[in-house]
């Protein structure tokens, strides 16, 4: 899709949805402090970028919110059953070699991994992005050695595409179309 392609502007029924085990929330500014700790944890941030500063994350929570402005989807806070944060999963625009994709992103705090939380997320996203929002295919872009995300989204069904280099770091691109 080019600049010039006017956007049909479609969103999820609803701000909030939950999974088995999961509920989900429109990323808002009440979630700063836990993406705070999420974003400044090493080893969840490891396959993030990096370390994340507090303004870095504030950024981040900014124009993550602003995607939700603009095109009606975007990222969740996710909670167990008990309240407590788990992490952060949603769908969001991403330029990836020069194309407009949507990207499945998911991140969770260490105290959730090894649960399964991942692989219920990843399904439920799926869901929305080609059922709820009919969008034509989604990608998951994923560091090489990421090991356990890549097993989610193969899970998932979604297929590898390619490896491919982004800011600096080699990566796979999985998908999965409607």
């Amino acid at each position: 899709m080019n600049d010039d392609t006017p956007r049909k502007r479609r969103s999820v029924s609803t701000d909030h949805f939950s999974t088995d085990r999961l509920t989900a929330e429109r990323l808002n500014e009440s979630h700063l402090a836990d993406l705070v700790a999420l974003h400044q944890d090493p080893e969840v941030s490891r396959y993030l970028g990096g370390v994340r500063t507090a303004e870095v994350t504030k950024a981040y929570l900014a124009t993550n919110m602003a995607h939700w402005d603009q095109h009606g989807f975007g990222l969740w806070a996710l909670r167990t059953q008990d309240g407590a944060f788990a992490g952060r999963a949603g769908l969001r625009h991403i330029m990836v070699d020069d194309i407009d994709e949507i990207e499945i992103a998911y991140a969770f705090t260490r105290s959730a991994w090894g649960r399964g939380f991942a692989s219920e997320i990843a399904v439920a996203m799926t869901r929305i992005g080609l059922s709820e929002l009919a969008l034509p295919s989604l990608v998951g872009i994923i560091y090489v050695g990421n090991v356990a995300s890549r097993r989610v989204l193969e899970k998932s069904n979604y297929v590898l595409e390619r490896n491919t280099n982004r800011h600096g770091e080699d990566v796979v691109i999985y998908r999965i179309g409607a």
